[in-house]
C-alpha cells in the first residue's frame, strides 16, 4: 500500500487526502491548525460554476487610474510588496493582455466546469448537504450600462462553458432581495454555483470523511521536507514538532505558504499573494438577505452565513504576514450599508488570509520536475475552494497512473522552467 503525506489542510488538501484515501491509499495530512481554519475559512463561501474566467489586472487608462489613489474596495496595494513581488506581479500584468488571456481562459475553464459535481460527490458522501445552498448568488448592478456589458459577457460564457444566468430587472431583483436598497438597477442571477453557509465547516466535514476512510490527520508544525537518505528517488521525510512522518510520497497543498516550501526545494515560480478580510454582522431589525451578492461596481460582497452576513473585501496586494489594515473593510462596509440596513459587527477584529496566486492565472497541479513522488497543488488564486475536489480527483487519477479527466498540461510545473 502506498503511503502519502499531503501537507496542509484548506480545501485543496482536504480533498487531495479524501481521493487518495478513497483510493486505498494510506494517508496522513499534516496541518498546523485544523482543517479548514485559515485560508478556506475566510472566503465567500461560493462555489463558482461561473467563475470560467481569471480576474485580469486591469489595463485600461481609466481602470488603471481608479485605482492608482489606493482609495477602491476591490483592489488596495502596498508599494513595497508590489516591489518585491514584482516579478510574478508582471507576468500577471504581461497575461492580462487581451490575447494571452483569450488563450487562459479556456484552460483554466477546464477545470471549473467541474466544481459542483466533484464537490457534490465529497458532500454527499460526508453527510454535508446541508450547508450546501443551490439557488446561486446575485452580481447587482448601480448602472445600467454596465448591467448589460456585463449580461453580454454572461451570455458568451453561457454559450461556451454551460453557465446558467438570469438578468434581472430593478423588479426581478426586488423579489429576490426586497430589502437591497434602489441604488442596484438590476443583476445577474448566476444559478448553476451554489454557496455554502459555513466554509470552515465544510472542510471539516469533508476532513472527518477522509478520518473515516482510515486517514490519519496530524495537527502539528511542520518544519521540513527532505527526500528519504537525500536520494534523488524514493520516499520523503516530513518533520515535524510532533516527530517524524516518512511516506512514498508528499504533496505540497500549502496554499500561501508554498513559495516557502518551494524554496526549500530549489524551485522558483512566479507566486504572489492577494491578502482579504472579512467581518461578520447582524441584520439590521426585520431585514433579510437571501442570497449572497456581490456590489460589482463597489468591489465588496455580502453573504448570508450561519455566524451572521459576512461582508468580504476584494484583494490587497500585500506581504503575507503583513500587519492587517482596516481601511478596505470599512469602506466596504460604508457601501454596504449604503444599500442593505447592516446591524452590529459580530466580531471585534477582522478576518485575514491570503490567496495564492501565479503569474499565470492558473494553479499547479501535478508531479514536481525535478523530484520523484513529489506533487504539486497549490496557486488556485481566489478558487481554492471551488477547485479543492477537483484538484484532488486529478492528483488521485495521476498518482495512480491513469488518464485524468483533464488535460493537465496547462498546469504541469514545467510551464515555468
Amino acid at each position: 500500500m502506498q503511503h502519502s503525506i499531503v501537507l496542509g489542510a484548506g480545501m485543496v488538501g482536504v480533498s487531495i487526502a479524501y481521493h487518495l484515501a478513497r483510493r486505498g491509499h494510506s494517508v496522513t495530512l499534516v496541518d498546523r491548525r485544523a482543517p479548514g481554519r485559515e485560508t478556506s475559512y475566510g472566503n465567500a463561501g461560493l462555489i463558482q460554476r461561473e467563475a470560467v474566467q481569471p480576474h485580469p489586472f486591469p489595463r485600461d487608462l481609466a481602470n488603471m487610474w481608479r485605482v492608482l489613489p489606493n482609495r477602491s474596495i476591490d483592489i488596495r496595494y502596498r508599494a513595497g510588496a508590489m516591489f518585491s513581488a514584482a516579478e510574478p506581479l508582471l507576468e500577471y500584468w504581461r497575461n492580462s493582455a487581451p490575447e494571452r488571456f483569450a488563450r487562459i481562459v479556456p484552460e483554466y475553464a477546464s477545470l471549473i466546469v467541474h466544481c459542483t459535481a466533484e464537490h457534490e460527490r465529497l458532500f454527499t458522501a460526508a453527510g454535508a448537504e446541508t450547508l450546501i445552498r443551490r439557488d446561486g448568488w446575485l452580481e447587482v448592478f448601480r448602472t445600467p450600462s454596465i448591467l448589460e456589458a456585463e449580461a453580454a459577457r454572461a451570455e458568451d460564457i453561457h454559450q461556451r462553458f454551460g453557465v446558467e444566468y438570469a438578468v434581472l430587472d430593478r423588479a426581478g431583483l426586488s423579489q429576490l432581495e426586497p430589502d437591497l436598497g434602489p441604488a442596484m438597477v438590476g443583476a445577474i442571477h448566476w444559478t448553476n454555483a451554489w454557496s455554502v453557509s459555513d466554509p470552515g465547516a465544510l472542510v471539516q466535514a469533508y476532513a472527518k470523511a477522509f478520518e473515516d476512510l482510515g486517514g490519519r490527520l496530524v495537527q502539528a508544525d511542520a518544519r521540513n521536507l527532505e527526500q528519504v537518505n537525500g536520494q534523488a528517488q524514493g520516499g520523503w521525510r516530513l518533520q515535524t514538532d510532533q516527530g517524524d512522518i516518512e511516506a512514498d510520497h508528499a504533496v505540497l497543498a500549502t496554499g500561501p505558504w508554498s513559495n516557502e516550501w518551494l524554496g526549500r526545494l530549489g524551485y522558483d515560480m512566479p507566486l504572489f499573494h492577494m491578502r482579504g478580510y472579512h467581518m461578520h454582522y447582524d441584520s439590521g431589525p426585520g431585514a433579510t438577505l437571501n442570497h449572497a451578492f456581490l456590489d460589482f461596481e463597489r468591489g465588496y460582497l455580502l453573504s448570508p452565513k450561519q455566524a451572521g452576513l459576512r461582508l468580504t473585501t476584494g484583494a490587497e496586494l500585500n506581504t503575507l504576514d503583513a500587519p492587517p489594515r482596516s481601511g478596505q473593510l470599512d469602506a466596504a462596509e460604508a457601501q454596504a450599508r449604503s444599500v442593505f440596513p447592516l446591524g452590529a459587527r459580530r466580531e471585534d477584529t477582522p478576518w485575514k488570509g491570503a490567496r495564492p496566486c501565479m503569474g499565470d492565472m492558473k494553479p499547479v497541479i501535478g508531479r514536481a520536475p525535478r523530484h520523484d513522488n513529489l506533487w504539486f497543488a497549490f496557486g488556485h488564486g481566489h478558487q481554492g475552494f471551488t477547485l479543492g475536489p477537483i484538484t484532488g480527483r486529478l492528483i488521485g487519477e495521476m498518482m495512480d497512473g491513469e488518464t485524468p479527466l483533464v488535460d493537465m498540461t496547462p498546469f504541469c510545473a514545467e510551464r515555468f522552467d
